[in-house]
């Protein structure tokens, strides 16, 4: 739109090229500020207003913009919504659901679900109902990068994703896509609809990003995040504790019922000892989104660090022990800083 524009629009051009060859694809816009802008553009190119979508139950890891009723998404388009049974995705519910409802959308992809996706499977019911699939890859997108999760194309009609979580980029979002016939639905609904000048410096990060993520040394770090994450998972298991398992890069904790405190109150202990985890909704909880009965853990922040598998089961070991006040807040503060201590260290540039 702008003059003078030739070389940002080069490396644009190279991130679009990039992210293509990475996830496989015939095209893709690198323009959205997020992932929920990332979202908002592909409903927007694929659906009416009111348009109808199946998603996963919020509280069983979908994603606020999954049909939360704080989100633009339940105000524009009609939503119905999957559980998951035992913790895991029930494709024969899924199917049954979409028979139901007859969406013109199905999502997957989550925010907090430790398991694999089966896109062949939920291609097959999008065929059905003949509705669009969307994969909300955000928190999966570097183990897809590394080819360890099962990729969404040739399945996927869209693909969305974020670029900070395990693609290990800028914070930012992107839009994927093989139809030709989506290309000027998709890019005019991330501008002018709901988008104005791109963040070309972000843009030239998300290239380096997609770059780096092709490397021997990018699928190493997955597999690594991996190892650790099943690690501390198994640890937290043989410790008694009541775990969601894991396939990916998180696992959920009961606190509730392994503690006998809520997810806030971990949370908050935890970051008194240095410990950054996140509050999180389990399946069927009884509690309010601001409480809950769950702990979020993931290890792809440690792992680009240094943490080994045998410092991912020592993290177990130093949280369950703190809960259960066998360790006081300054053996545990101690302990985690002797773990960190071999890891990498965050180097003052002096900005």
């Amino acid at each position: 739109y702008y003059g003078g524009c030739q070389f940002v629009d080069q490396i644009e051009q190279m991130a679009i090229d990039r992210a293509c060859q990475l996830f496989q694809c015939k095209y893709a816009n690198v323009q959205p500020h997020s992932g929920s802008q990332a979202n908002a553009a592909a409903y927007r190119a694929l659906l009416p207003d009111g348009g109808k979508i199946l998603s996963l139950v919020l509280n069983d890891g979908g994603h606020l913009t999954h049909g939360s009723p704080v989100s633009f998404s339940s105000n524009l388009y009609r939503f119905a919504f999957y559980p998951l049974k035992n913790g895991r995705l029930d494709y024969e519910a899924i199917e049954r659901i979409a028979l139901d409802f007859q969406p013109d959308l199905i999502i997957c992809g989550y925010s907090a679900y430790p398991f694999e996706i089966d896109f062949n499977h939920f291609k097959q019911i999008a065929d059905k109902v003949e509705a669009y699939l969307m994969v909300d890859m955000a928190h999966i997108a570097g183990l897809i990068a590394a080819h360890e999760h099962p990729e969404p194309f040739p399945y996927a009609d869209v693909v969305t994703s974020t670029t900070h979580k395990t693609l290990r980029g800028p914070r930012g979002g992107i839009i994927l896509w093989n139809d030709e016939d989506l290309i000027r639905k998709i890019n005019s609904a991330v501008f002018p609809f709901y988008q104005g000048g791109p963040l070309e410096h972000v843009i030239a990060a998300k290239a380096a990003c997609f770059k780096e993520a092709m490397t021997e040394e990018f699928k190493q770090y997955i597999k690594q995040v991996k190892i650790n994450t099943k690690a501390c998972c198994d640890r937290f298991e043989q410790l008694g504790i009541e775990v969601s398992g894991t396939d990916n890069h998180l696992f959920l904790v009961n606190v509730l019922d392994s503690y006998g405190i809520n997810g806030q109150e971990a949370q908050d202990a935890l970051e008194e000892i240095e410990i950054t985890t996140n509050k999180n909704i389990l399946p069927n909880d009884t509690l309010p989104p601001n409480k809950t009965s769950g702990l979020r853990l993931g290890f792809a922040a440690v792992t680009t660090r240094g943490c080994t598998e045998k410092q991912a089961k020592k993290v177990a070991d130093i949280i369950d022990g703190f809960f259960k006040k066998t360790i006081s807040v300054a053996r545990a503060k101690e302990m985690v800083k002797q773990l960190v201590s071999t890891w990498k260290q965050i180097q003052d540039i002096g900005a």
